[in-house]
């Protein structure tokens, strides 16, 4: 029996009953953390205030996603992954799906109607570019909103970025005015449209064939659309809101006047610890965090990188304590039943790295700090460059260090390409040594200590 509409009187459904709820969000980027994140806070808002708050997702080009939820009427199931045990929860506010590239009139016809309030997005740090291609999602966003002005729909919208990056509210606001070719709607936009900026937290893993079943299990239909996350969930919110959306306030998240100080702490701690596992947990044949944190060395690491690197640059984060964060931070990645893949946290390190260990080496070394830990984590990507699948910024680094005749050779070649170092760690001699220190230590062994 497959999961859908005509199995809601056999299964546990969704906490509200998907029957008529109508689409008043778009979101762009149909990927699983969206649908184990957003999707799960918008359903609770619902099932708290009310609302006509269904969303229509779009997928940039992928049909798997789109032809898994019409076959299951756009209901899915949320794969909670325990330290001790599974629970599931189907979600059913995901009322419609689409494929971007195959129905671009009906995604504009969508952004466009009077009916969408909010749009959001999860299209990763990559899917921000500035290039004029109208298939990017700010192109798409673009389009939409043109037609929107010319549909004479005045309703404010709220356009969410939910995207790993330091303001991304102001970088997407940025973008979709420097995209307009038309200055007339650049104002328009200026005076109908919000961007908050947010912060997101849960960490979701590839789902696998053996997830599936799992949930298939638990919900007692079969559920091709699985997707899995952990216990934690957190979502931090810029309250810059002129017009209608969900009460998410309700669902959990944190509506504050600025997300700065969230956004600084989840990217460095999270994220940085995150990247720096990664790098260094697959030079020492580790496949998952879980495994890689369970290695005493790169545990003790961990909590020294946390501890005396990265926590020292953050200021105040109002109504959290640091001290409990970075603890918790560590359980998590402890859970030995996340199969959280280091290969797929490593992905796209060029546009990672920046905000989440270079931003604060940069702090470190102003004050007269040490970064070596951040060093070596960077010194770990590069190593990672000679044998990983590589986007053409990580290509230039590596084509750039390729052939270099000692590690200090190695940290000044890479240390060039600007467009992820900036010009001035280049400059900055404690910085280029400690990444060299960083490459002999790891070339001599895959060693932390």
């Amino acid at each position: 029996m497959r999961l859908g509409l005509g199995t809601l009187g056999e299964v546990a459904g969704p906490r509200v009953d998907p029957r008529g709820l109508e689409v008043g969000v778009v979101h762009l980027g149909l990927g699983a953390f969206h649908r184990a994140h957003q999707a799960l806070y918008t359903e609770d808002a619902v099932a708290a205030e009310g609302g006509a708050w269904g969303i229509c997702g779009a997928s940039r080009r992928s049909r798997g996603v789109v032809d898994a939820l019409a076959a299951q009427d756009g209901l899915y199931g949320v794969l909670e992954r325990g330290p001790e045990e599974d629970r599931v929860r189907v979600v059913g506010v995901l009322r419609e799906a689409l494929v971007a590239t195959q129905q671009p009139d009906a995604l504009r016809d969508r952004l466009a109607a009077a009916s969408t309030h909010v749009v959001t997005l999860t299209v990763t740090e990559a899917g921000y570019r500035a290039d004029d291609a109208p298939g990017t999602p700010v192109g798409i966003l673009v389009r939409g909103l043109e037609a929107r002005r010319a549909a004479g729909v005045d309703s404010p919208l709220a356009i969410v970025s939910c995207d790993n990056l330091p303001r991304n509210g102001e970088v997407l606001r940025g973008l979709v005015h420097a995209f307009c070719a038309d200055a007339g709607l650049a104002d328009w936009i200026a005076a109908h449209a919000d961007f908050p900026s947010t912060m997101v937290d849960r960490i979701v893993p590839a789902t696998t064939a053996a997830d599936r079943d799992v949930a298939s299990r638990l919900i007692g239909a079969r559920d091709e659309a699985t997707v899995v996350g952990e216990p934690f969930s957190q979502w931090v919110i810029e309250d810059a809101f002129r017009g209608r959306r969900p009460a998410w306030e309700a669902a959990g998240a944190m509506l504050v006047p600025d997300t700065r100080p969230y956004e600084a702490m989840k990217l460095r701690l999270l994220n940085g610890g995150h990247s720096a596992l990664a790098y260094l947990g697959l030079l020492r044949g580790h496949e998952t965090v879980a495994e890689a944190i369970a290695d005493p060395e790169l545990d003790a690491f961990l909590e020294r990188l946390l501890a005396s690197e990265l926590a020292p640059t953050l200021g105040p984060v109002p109504r959290i304590d640091l001290d409990r964060y970075r603890a918790g931070l560590l359980a998590r990645w402890s859970n030995p039943r996340m199969a959280h893949r280091l290969e797929q946290i490593g992905i796209g390190g060029a546009m990672k790295l920046p905000p989440r260990l270079l931003a604060p080496a940069r702090e470190l070394l102003a004050e007269g700090g040490e970064p070596a830990g951040i060093c070596l984590a960077v010194a770990a990507w590069l190593r990672r460059l000679e044998s990983a699948a590589r986007g053409p910024l990580e290509e230039e680094v590596a084509a750039a260090v390729a052939g270099a005749g000692s590690p200090a050779a190695a940290a000044e070649r890479a240390l060039a390409v600007s467009a992820v170092f900036g010009e001035d760690l280049r400059e900055n001699e404690r910085f280029r040594d400690l990444l060299a220190d960083g490459l002999a230590k790891l070339t001599a062994a895959p060693t932390v200590d």
